[in-house]
């Protein structure tokens, strides 16, 4: 009894693993590949599947999805003989399961050594320059020469990208002293810009400060002879209005003489050879009768006669004018008269100022 409780028990194990053997459930985007007896069959779908149990032979998942692939960086020689290591990363997706197991062993390990020769083959053509440069380029021949040797594995090459290029240590530290050296330049260049627009500035401000300068200075010599004309203008024009006589011009010019003897640096002074003339004038102005305006004309015939005493005093004044004229001439004959300074000397002007004196004394009314 014993014995058949066994067995049944073992029968129904066996029918209840047979089943779960028969039963296989695919996750979405996988496959799995089915050998009846040795032999291809079929390609298990995602879902719900069945197969014969012990005949039919179910292998591992396949992922259809699209896989990230890594490979170790592969030393490369370039055109100008330097080694640089590649770091490359490949993106692919598993299109035919089929193909994918049994036209080819190890599909990641056949991308890995092919995409390893083709960029040696293409590196190979390039320098280092324009390797460092031409990642696009290198990227597009890579894709197009691992999809067409991928195809019949049925795999799908998306995008090949290159992660890193090393260049060896001693080429690194040649190509940061050229970068350093050529940031140097670029920085000297632009110093020297600005410093010669800062120049060009400076010389055009200091050319429109020179111009409007000028042009103020010149407005204002304009101005200033303007005002020299016309003030010329006016004293000329008031001159000739009022017609002096030429011996109020020689009294003037007695008078300016004796300013030229108060500078504090003369010891001497010259008398010109004109003072004789000009107090020739003078003293015929003293002895001359001057003509009468309407006022004097009306004042005369009040006081129709003047004193003894003051025609007197006109006549010493007379007198005294044409001493100091004589004695101009002897000056003027024998040459200028030196005076020291602190010397002291006969004033040739002082008779002349006591015979003005006296004419203007005289010629008051009493």
């Amino acid at each position: 009894m014993e014995a058949v409780l066994i067995a049944g028990l073992l029968v129904v194990l066996f029918a209840v693993f047979t089943v779960l053997r028969a039963v296989r459930i695919v996750p979405q985007a996988r496959a799995r590949n089915v050998e009846r007896l040795g032999r291809y069959n079929r390609t298990l779908q995602p879902g719900l599947n069945f197969v014969i149990p012990y005949i039919d032979r179910v292998y591992p998942m396949i992922d259809l999805r699209e896989q990230v692939v890594s490979f170790r960086p592969q030393p490369v020689i370039t055109e100008d003989n330097l080694v640089v290591e590649i770091d490359t990363v490949l993106y692919f997706q598993v299109t035919d399961p089929r193909a994918a197991a049994y036209e080819i062993a190890n599909y990641i390990q056949a991308i890995e050594q092919l995409t390893v020769t083709t960029l040696r083959n293409v590196i190979g053509g390039m320098d280092l320059e324009k390797t460092l440069t031409s990642r696009d380029t290198i990227n597009s021949q890579l894709r197009g020469v691992l999809d067409d040797a991928t195809g019949k594995w049925g795999i799908r090459v998306n995008r090949v990208e290159i992660k890193a290029i090393d260049p060896p240590k001693t080429i690194k530290e040649a190509m940061e002293k050229q970068m350093r050296a050529e940031r140097d330049k670029r920085a000297a260049i632009l110093t020297a810009e600005g410093h010669r627009q800062s120049q060009i500035l400076t010389a055009e401000g200091e050319k429109q400060s020179n111009i409007l300068r000028a042009e103020g200075e010149r407005t204002a010599a304009i101005l200033k002879a303007e005002g020299q004309s016309r003030a010329i203008d006016q004293v000329f024009q008031a001159v000739h209005r009022n017609d002096p006589d030429p011996k109020l011009l020689a009294y003037q010019y007695l008078q300016v003489l004796p300013q030229l003897a108060q500078g504090q640096g003369n010891t001497f002074w010259v008398i010109p050879s004109e003072v004789t003339s000009a107090l020739q004038g003078v003293s015929r102005a003293f002895t001359e009768a001057l003509p009468k305006s309407a006022a004097t004309r009306e004042a005369g015939e009040s006081d129709a006669t003047v004193t003894s005493a003051a025609a007197e005093e006109a006549a010493q004044a007379a007198e005294a004018a044409a001493e100091a004229v004589a004695d101009a001439s002897d000056v003027s004959a024998s040459g200028p008269r030196e005076l020291g300074a602190g010397a002291t000397g006969p004033d040739p002007l002082a008779d002349l100022r006591d015979a003005q004196e006296h004419h203007e004394h005289s010629e008051r009314p009493h």
